[in-house]
């Protein structure tokens, strides 16, 4: 059974005030609960700004979003994990965790690096971290915050591929046990065809969706062959690049 919720994105206008032409306009999605929906695009096309307007972060557009039919800035805080990891560096591990979610007690905060890898390291300082270690406590506190929808911002970025395909592997196990609704963000094509089951191009000013692919095979199951046609399929629009 799902446990990932619903998110309904009718977006009419977006737009900042310095920019002479709309971010977004007319966008329409709709992704089913549980997915994994990857948003790909060149770079200022707009794809972290649609997380924040899908957080409730952004409140200043025309339109609705709405999760599980709740408006996205009255829904449940999603968990959130941004390009840099973003930890206080006053505090451990653990109790980063708890400081974003403050509900949280610290046998949740050690059960959240538990799964990720991290079950020893709640006592360690940001410093005392490796850059995937750090990545790895970003993504346990998104789970601590909201396990149900998560929301990435280029998640792999600046990781060396060894460290990348780890992360692939730690987070298509976490999506496989937990079965949330999860959006991404990459530029890279290669993220979309590993881990997600839906990839939406995004591409021209106002940005709009240019492709919208369903990528059955489920990522466990893909091997070379599976990715190397979903990239090839995924290259075939512009705008976008892999690695």
């Amino acid at each position: 059974m799902a446990t990932g919720p619903r998110l309904t994105i009718n977006i009419r206008v977006k737009r900042f005030e310095a920019a002479p032409a709309a971010l977004f306009e007319n966008l329409r999605l709709d992704i089913a609960p549980s997915s994994v929906v990857a948003l790909v695009g060149p770079s200022g096309i707009g794809k972290s700004t649609l997380l924040r307007l899908i957080a409730g972060i952004d409140t200043a557009f025309d339109g609705s979003i709405e999760i599980d039919g709740v408006r996205a800035a009255a829904a449940s805080t999603p968990g959130f994990v941004f390009q840099d990891p973003r930890l206080l560096p006053w505090l451990t591990a653990s109790d980063n965790i708890r400081a974003a979610s403050p509900g949280c007690s610290e046998q949740e905060a050690h059960t959240a690096l538990q799964r990720v890898g991290l079950a020893t390291s709640g006592s360690l300082y940001p410093h005392q971290l490796s850059g995937g270690m750090q990545r790895r406590v970003a993504l346990a506190r998104a789970l601590a915050v909201n396990a149900r929808l998560l929301l990435l911002d280029e998640p792999f970025v600046s990781l060396d591929r060894t460290l990348v395909g780890e992360m692939h592997l730690l987070f298509s196990r976490l999506i496989a046990e937990g079965r949330p609704t999860v959006v991404f963000v990459s530029h890279l094509t290669d993220d979309a065809a590993r881990l997600a089951d839906r990839a939406i191009l995004l591409d021209h000013r106002p940005a709009r969706i240019v492709a919208d692919i369903a990528l059955p095979i489920p990522p466990a199951a893909r091997d070379a062959a599976v990715l190397g046609q979903y990239r090839t399929l995924l290259d075939s629009f512009s705008g976008v690049e892999c690695e």
